[in-house]
């Protein structure tokens, strides 16, 4: 019979034995997360790379070119890849369940945050909180993966509510030289410290035991994915690892999510003038001679045929609703939709997404281009808004939040035995 669950991962968190670069090897594997790169891109950097984690995370690039990147013999191919990684010995297993201090640092800006396996019950359960939905076919390809190298390669990232005693254990094990120190090829530098003394595992454990909820930031489909593999495998009487899945979890408070601008390639039939007068019934419109970035909620960049203007939502228009009040939401209910036509975000062809990190001129490229018509630049969504949206069972517009700096794929991995 299947064992329960809760008798085998009693704990929200817990250590695990990580599979990681061995000495001096974590510059050779470290990689870009897994769905950022297309495959022709994730090809150009694994070109003399033997050892990069892109031909586990994308092992199409290793199959011709054309090759159905969600076809049998590209998940086969993972795991030869994996098998040759381990045979070689550039990636090696911890002897003993540890946690593990990921340190990123883009800039000024740096979060330090703690690698450890969350609880699939209490992702069941809803402790651990979502705000996305998730496509079957991206789930499918996640399960595949992971089944196809009994192992879970790409880290779900979390958020867990600001707590003093977390902040400082985990600040405390990250002291000392790390054991991997990778700066990636767009300057972010990745730092991982091995926590292996036992009292600090046990303090960190009930440390977060003590926590209401963690909030998935980004990695639905690899969470969901980990779930459908946790059940498959209850139902065989199997429970063990899979009942957990890979994460890092930082403090929100430092966490960066940056603006998730939309452009669009027609204006619905309107001339320019016509759209600006529209724009009036909900937003105060007033032309900019600089580039419109927001400076609060509410507050929106419009580029049009040149020019620069800075839209500011009506006072009475924001309302209470944790979904509704969201920028996001606010620019498809008041000017998307009812003026461009644009209802719905995740088919319509007239829209696209750009993310913060490509900065403004980025929108201004695309319109000067004649791709599209028009840009408009948000002010970025917030922890607190994600989190308010997931205690109350909501699920956000689509493209609501660009997290940076990325985590990257290699430097732990979780194999399910």
């Amino acid at each position: 019979m299947p064992s329960n669950p809760s008798s085998i991962n009693p704990h929200l968190i817990a250590p695990l034995r990580g599979l990681r670069p061995a000495p001096g090897r974590a510059a050779d594997i470290a990689a870009p997360p897994y769905d950022v790169l297309s495959s022709d891109e994730a090809r150009q950097r694994a070109a003399a790379k033997p050892w990069s984690f892109l031909h586990i995370s994308k092992p199409e690039i290793d199959l011709p070119i054309g090759t159905d990147p969600y076809s049998p013999a590209v998940y086969a191919m993972a795991a030869s890849n994996l098998g040759k990684m381990l045979d070689a010995g550039v990636l090696l297993r911890d002897d003993a369940p540890c946690y593990y201090i990921y340190r990123l640092t883009m800039g000024q800006h740096v979060q330090t945050g703690l690698v450890a396996t969350a609880s699939v019950a209490d992702y069941n359960s809803n402790r651990i909180r979502k705000h996305e939905f998730t496509r079957p076919d991206k789930e499918d390809d996640r399960v595949r993966q992971i089944e196809a190298l009994n192992a879970q390669t790409g880290p779900v990232l979390l958020a867990y509510p600001s707590s003093t005693t977390a902040d400082e254990l985990i600040a405390h094990a990250a002291k000392g030289t790390p054991e991997a120190d990778v700066t990636a090829d767009d300057g972010i530098r990745h730092e991982i410290w091995v926590v292996r003394d036992a009292a600090t595992i046990d303090a960190l454990t009930h440390t977060f035991d003590a926590m209401e909820a963690l909030y998935i930031a980004d990695g639905h489909h690899r969470s969901a994915a980990a779930s459908r593999v946790a059940a498959a495998r209850r139902q065989e009487g199997l429970t063990l690892a899979s009942d957990t899945f890979l994460t890092v979890i930082f403090p929100h408070h430092q966490m960066k999510i940056l603006d998730y601008n939309r452009v669009v390639k027609d204006l619905n039939g309107l001339e320019k003038s016509a759209l600006v007068t529209r724009l009036g019934s909900a937003f105060t419109v007033e032309e900019s001679t600089t580039p419109a970035s927001p400076s609060r909620p509410g507050e929106f960049g419009m580029y049009l045929a040149g020019q620069w203007y800075r839209l500011t939502i009506h006072a009475q228009l924001i309302p209470a609703d944790p979904v509704a009040s969201l920028d996001v939401s606010l620019l498809s209910d008041h000017l998307l939709d009812p003026i461009l036509g644009i209802t719905d975000l995740r088919r319509d062809k007239r829209i696209d997404f750009v993310g913060g990190i490509r900065g403004l001129a980025e929108l201004e490229k695309r319109v000067d281009s004649g791709e599209m018509a028009a840009a408009f630049a948000l002010f970025p969504t917030s922890m607190q808004q994600l989190m308010n949206v997931a205690d109350s069972n909501q699920i956000m517009p689509p493209k609501s939040t660009w997290f940076e700096p990325k985590l990257a794929d290699g430097l732990v991995s979780h194999v399910l035995d």
